[in-house]
């Protein structure tokens, strides 16, 4: 097993950015550490392409406004991602939040970050211990240390801050089944 890493003094960190409102504490936490951060847009896992498409809108003018360089990966393989989760429509959580992380790894790698962390860690809706024990198995893959903080201590902070500046906000995580279930269940914050 791996020593957990140490982060002392400031970082180049790569995050991983599903949406606009979802970066906007997680972006202003780990800037006001001292670190040097930069936006990764890669969301192959939402539906329809319209709601990518708008998330991904969002999320620019936002980054513009910031100032918050970003790299874009805006592949939509729609295909890829129902394949990945056929069949195991119950793990899909497990196979989204891996995907996204290992891709940030990559890209963290080949930009020569310092280390990887997402926006997934904001949500109170995700599964926090799950998306920790997958970023940890990327970790062990790829090589790049993951920074982990949990954002969800800014939930309200950052909500307030978004609906303020006016972003636009989803009501679903992403997959069609995230949006299947918010009609047919009232979402429960998960631990």
């Amino acid at each position: 097993m791996q020593p957990k890493p140490t982060f002392r003094g400031a970082m180049k960190i790569l995050l991983h950015i599903c949406c606009g409102p979802c970066a906007v504490y997680p972006v202003e936490s780990v800037r006001t550490k001292g670190h040097r951060v930069q936006g990764f847009f890669y969301n192959p896992n939402i539906m329809p392409y319209r709601e990518f498409d708008k998330r991904a809108a969002t999320l620019k003018e936002y980054a513009a406004r910031i100032r918050l360089p970003m790299i874009w990966d805006r592949t939509y393989d729609l295909e890829g991602f129902l394949r990945s989760i056929i069949f195991r429509e119950a793990e899909r959580c497990r196979f989204c939040y891996y995907t996204r992380l290992h891709m940030a790894a990559r890209v963290a790698k080949q930009g020569r970050f310092e280390a990887f962390t997402s926006t997934l860690l904001y949500s109170k809706f995700q599964n926090h211990d799950l998306i920790r024990e997958l970023a940890q198995t990327v970790v062990r893959e790829v090589g790049v240390p993951f920074y982990y903080e949990d954002f969800r201590l800014g939930w309200a902070e950052g909500a307030n801050k978004a609906k303020k500046l006016g972003l636009y906000k989803q009501q679903y995580c992403g997959c069609v089944f995230s949006e299947r279930d918010r009609f047919l269940t009232q979402p429960e914050a998960k631990k």
